[in-house]
């Protein structure tokens, strides 16, 4: 999945504001622009707009779970040059302090239905005879349960995505 999209999706399931944003970001140590938030969220085909790098994202989620879990004493996590959709996705349970019965009930409210034997394969270490890649249909299906959960009743289609 594309980080950008993955960054409004997850701005519009917790229905965050640009100064929410600078703040997540600021929680993880990172100064932000509130054009920079801008640039970030416009449509791919604006002129405006800026790719979300990795790191950016990898910062953005770190910031997530420093809000919601609060920030651990000494150095912020070291940041991944490459951010996987497994990444992702953990980072995401992590921050929402979710277990494997509550990341199942989400994904099956976008009607995915998966094993805990399933998931858990996706958050091992890659390398491990059991690891499986998070495929983007997973994790989009997660992001629009997290939709489901979080902001019900909408219809999915925000102002600026």
């Amino acid at each position: 999945m594309n980080k950008n999209d993955i960054l409004r999706r997850i701005r519009y399931v917790f229905d965050f504001s640009d100064s929410k944003m600078i703040s997540i970001f600021a929680q993880a140590d990172q100064k932000v622009t509130r054009a920079q938030i801008s640039d970030w969220l416009k449509k791919d085909d604006d002129l405006a707009h800026q790719k979300c790098s990795d790191k950016t994202l990898t910062i953005f989620l770190n910031g997530l779970i420093n809000e919601k879990r609060g920030k651990k004493d000494g150095p912020q996590p070291k940041l991944e040059d490459r951010l996987s959709n497994n990444a992702i996705f953990m980072k995401l349970k992590i921050a929402l302090n979710l277990k494997a019965d509550d990341v199942i009930k989400i994904l099956a409210l976008a009607d995915v239905s998966i094993s805990k034997s399933e998931l858990s394969a996706f958050f091992r270490r890659p390398g491990h005879r059991h690891y499986r890649e998070c495929q983007n249909q997973i994790l989009r299906n997660f992001l629009k349960g997290l939709q489901l959960k979080y902001r019900p009743g909408h219809d999915g289609v925000s102002k600026d995505s």
